[in-house]
């Protein structure tokens, strides 16, 4: 019996090198997914941060920063028409050239199985923030079409929990093609099919990455006013 099957890193396919010592053999080992290289390069969000977004202060100007919120959420929270519907983000890892390379694979190329690297931290973080909804940003049925899966659904999947899907998605152009302005200024991209499950609920809202925080604010908004009692969201990366 080989007491150490060899396991290949899920993003590089190289072997990984097993853990050789007492503890390794007698210990439960969670299943070794990522080399300590790739592991490497995703770099955790750590240090002073926006209350609302998550951004880290360490890389922002401090001209940029007012008090306890960074200048984009400053400037959403001063709008009338949308401060106060995203309570808080929550990001784990810095948007860095590797993270982007890796998303690129999982969301655009269809590579599902990058979700289960993710399980943990995912699972860890929604266990301390405890909603009462998981509710990832749906895909429009054209852009669900191309890409084979929702990877805000997927991330949830193989964390082993259970999504709500109260909403659906109005086909449009892609959000990365849009500035921050026409993000903002766009149509409620959103609907909810199901009211009645979000009423008196705290949500926690999934998806891969926060950019401007339009798209979550966009759905935030529209569940506030269908009766949630209070959003945030959890992202990948910031």
């Amino acid at each position: 019996m080989n007491l150490f099957s060899q396991a290949q890193c899920l993003i590089c396919h190289e072997i990984i090198q097993p853990k050789i010592g007492w503890k390794a053999i007698f210990s439960e080992e969670k299943g070794m997914n990522l080399c300590p290289t790739c592991e490497g390069k995703f770099h955790l969000i750590k240090g002073e941060q926006c209350r609302v977004c998550s951004r880290p202060f360490q890389f922002l100007d401090e001209k940029f920063r007012h008090g306890e919120l960074c200048h984009d959420c400053k400037r959403w929270e001063e709008d009338e028409d949308w401060k106060g519907y995203l309570d808080s983000n929550h990001s784990i890892y810095l948007y860095n050239d590797f993270f982007k390379e890796v998303m690129a694979t999982f969301k655009y190329r269809g590579d599902y199985i990058l979700a289960i690297i993710f399980a943990e931290k995912i699972k860890d973080l929604i266990s301390q923030l405890q909603p009462d909804l998981l509710v990832p940003i749906p895909l429009s049925s054209e852009r669900l079409y191309e890409r084979g899966f929702n990877q805000a659904e997927a991330l949830l999947n193989e964390s082993g929990l259970t999504p709500t899907m109260p909403l659906t998605r109005i086909h449009s152009e892609k959000q990365s093609k849009k500035s921050r302005l026409e993000r903002i200024h766009i149509p409620q991209v959103f609907e909810v099919e199901r009211q009645t499950e979000v009423i008196g609920k705290s949500i926690l809202l999934i998806d891969d990455i926060y950019t401007t925080g339009s798209t979550l604010r966009h759905a935030a908004k529209l569940l506030k006013k269908s009766g949630a009692k209070g959003i945030q969201s959890l992202t990948l990366a910031r």
